[in-house]
């Protein structure tokens, strides 16, 4: 598995990353929905640069343009409910791919461990296609694991995209022994040291869903 950490560079993303993680923009819900929009439009600009290409001929008003554009078939997928903004800015450019959801979630059993339980999962054929799963947050790499492995049971992806914002160095490491796999990337924008005894990444942002959406019951 390749990864590649965007936030090693000095671009606008920086700022964008900057906003989420901010105890006090944070406070704006609509504001870090936008941010995690826009930040999911970067990583779709950056994946984009790596698919296959080859020329059409496209008719104007006065002539012909010969232009590259890409030949992937491309399934957007993301984890709900935290996923869902960086799902719609990564749709904001690939515009006309096809669509997968899976609900994934921690269900706690004693003290600080959880398993992860998936009660719902819709996706499109994968065989053959170029599939990217985007969820914010990276914490230990089991639930996009499961989802990964969840979402292969509707065909074998020709290339994955993995698109996690904010990850942890225990996540990062955990997904590279369990997706042994050359045709798998990891796109992250910063990458922590820390994970807690429950299982939260420091600094982190918190719980992406409560601040995009409200806190749950």
């Amino acid at each position: 598995m390749k990864i590649i950490n965007l936030g090693e560079g000095n671009t606008v993303l920086n700022k964008f990353v900057a906003q989420i993680r901010d105890i006090n923009i944070q406070k704006d819900r609509m504001r870090f929905r936008a941010n995690l929009e826009r930040i999911g439009e970067i990583f779709a600009y950056e994946i984009s640069k790596t698919l296959t290409y080859s020329e059409k001929k496209i008719y104007t008003p006065l002539g012909i343009a010969s232009i590259n554009t890409p030949d992937d078939n491309i399934v957007a997928a993301t984890i709900l409910r935290a996923g869902l903004p960086l799902h719609k800015g990564i749709l904001n450019v690939f515009d006309d791919a096809q669509n997968a959801f899976v609900a994934a979630y921690r269900k706690y059993d004693k003290g600080d461990d959880f398993h992860i339980n998936i009660e719902y999962s819709s996706s499109p054929d994968l065989n053959g296609k170029t599939l990217i799963l985007a969820d914010t947050m990276l914490a230990t790499g089991a639930s996009l694991e499961i989802a990964y492995n969840r979402l292969c049971e509707d065909g074998e992806p020709a290339v994955t995209h993995l698109v996690c914002p904010i990850s942890s160095v225990y996540a990062v490491e955990y997904l590279q022994k369990h997706l042994v796999k050359d045709n798998i990337t990891l796109w992250a924008a910063a990458i922590d040291e820390e994970l807690t005894s429950h299982s939260y990444i420091v600094p982190g942002l918190g719980d992406a869903g409560d601040l995009a959406f409200g806190e749950k019951i």
